[in-house]
C-alpha cells in the first residue's frame, strides 16, 4: 500500500516559498534538498516520492521530519513544481519525468538535479520542455550555496523566474550556465580529481598527502581524493564519462571492486 508518510517540525524559514516542493527521489541528494526546503517553509508542505517502502524508511530517517515521505507518485498531484533528484541514469530520469508529466497540472514545473546529463533531452523526454529546469544543488546540500540553473531554448521566461525564484527560497545562489555535459563546475572540477588519482598512480603518495596539500596550499576545504570518496566513484566515473574526460586506471579498478567511496566504506580511504 503506498504510504502518506509523516510530518514533523520545521526548521527557521530562510524565505517564504509561494510554490508546494514535491522531490522525486530518496537518496542523499533528494534528502538534502527536502531538509534545506523545510527551513523556507513548513515541513508538512514538503513532499518526497521514495520508490519502495524499504527507501521510504530510510528516507523518513535521513529526513527526519523536515518532510512528509510518499510512495505513491499520485500524491505529488497537487504540487506547483516538482524536482526529480534519482540515479544519474537517462533513461531512469527520462521515464519517471515522462510519468511525473502525466500525473502533474498543465502549468506545474518540471526541474532535475542532474550534474551532467542533457538537460535539453530530459526536458523533451518529459513532455514539457517549455516548463522545465535543470537545478544542480550540490552535497551536501544544506551547506552549498549555489545552483546551476540551465534551461533549454524551449523553456519559457516564466520557467525561468520560478526556477531562480524557488533557489531564492532555499536560501541559494542560482548561476544561469549553459546546457553543456557536466556544466560550469563538473566540467573544471572533474579534470583537476582525475589527475589527482593520476598522480597516485604516477608517484609514491598517500591520498592524506596529495589532500593535504591542496587543503593547505590551495585554501580547499577538502582534498580532491576525499571529495571523489565523498562523490562517490562511480558517480565521479559516469560524470568523467559524460564529459569526455580521461577515466584514471585506479579509478575504474575502485569501481569495479566495489569500493565506491564513503558510502561503500571504502574508495581512496577506508571508513
Amino acid at each position: 500500500m503506498p504510504r502518506t508518510g509523516r510530518a514533523g517540525a520545521g526548521c527557521a524559514p530562510v524565505a517564504a516559498m509561494s510554490e508546494r516542493l514535491g522531490i522525486a527521489g530518496s537518496g542523499a541528494i533528494a534528502c538534502g534538498l527536502a531538509r534545506t526546503a523545510a527551513a523556507a517553509r513548513d515541513a508538512s508542505e514538503v513532499l518526497l516520492w521514495a520508490r519502495s517502502d524499504a527507501s521510504a524508511e530510510r528516507a523518513e530517517a535521513a529526513v527526519d521530519g523536515a518532510a512528509r515521505v510518499v510512495t505513491d507518485l499520485g500524491g505529488l498531484r497537487d504540487r506547483t513544481i516538482v524536482v526529480e533528484a534519482i540515479a544519474e541514469e537517462q533513461q531512469a530520469k527520462g521515464e519517471l519525468l515522462r510519468t511525473l508529466h502525466e500525473v502533474l497540472d498543465e502549468p506545474a514545473l518540471l526541474g532535475t538535479t542532474t550534474s551532467s546529463l542533457s538537460v535539453t533531452a530530459l526536458g523533451e523526454a518529459s513532455g514539457r520542455p517549455e516548463r522545465f529546469a535543470g537545478l544542480h544543488v550540490f552535497n551536501p546540500v544544506e551547506k552549498m550555496k549555489l545552483v546551476e540553473l540551465v534551461f533549454a531554448k524551449a523553456a519559457t521566461e516564466d520557467t525561468r523566474r520560478r526556477a531562480a525564484d524557488l533557489c531564492a527560497a532555499l536560501g541559494k545562489e542560482g548561476v544561469e550556465v549553459p546546457d553543456r555535459a557536466g556544466f560550469v563546475v563538473n566540467r573544471l572540477l572533474f579534470p583537476y580529481l582525475f589527475e589527482s588519482v593520476r598522480m597516485l598512480e604516477r608517484e609514491d603518495l598517500e591520498p592524506e598527502a596529495v589532500d593535504t596539500c591542496m587543503k593547505l596550499g590551495a585554501g580547499h576545504p577538502m582534498g580532491p581524493l576525499a571529495v571523489l570518496d565523498y562523490v562517490g566513484l562511480d558517480v565521479a566515473l559516469a560524470i568523467g564519462e559524460s564529459i569526455g574526460a580521461e577515466i584514471p586506471d585506479t579509478l575504474r579498478a575502485n569501481v569495479e571492486a566495489g569500493r565506491l567511496g564513503k558510502k561503500s566504506g571504502a574508495g581512496f580511504y577506508d571508513y
